[in-house]
């Protein structure tokens, strides 16, 4: 498991896709979330302002799971 650290309240679902370099700019992301299955504690969601806090976790199919950490 890759843990993202934040320094923020929250962070878009979106902005994390570019943190966690499963993409290369914000821009992607769109196209990202329509192309791979992406779990959000355990439910399928592919909106790209889906608020991520500290704890959530993260599953990309091919790309492995994640958690949000504080940093």
């Amino acid at each position: 498991m890759k843990e993202i650290g934040i320094s923020t309240e929250y962070i878009a679902l979106g902005q994390f896709l570019k943190l966690s370099e499963c993409i290369d700019s914000g821009g992607a992301a769109k196209f990202f979330l329509q192309e791979h299955k992406v779990i959000v504690n355990g439910e399928p969601d592919n909106r790209r302002g889906r608020k991520l806090y500290v704890g959530d976790k993260i599953d990309i199919k091919g790309y492995g799971l994640f958690t949000i950490v504080t940093r």
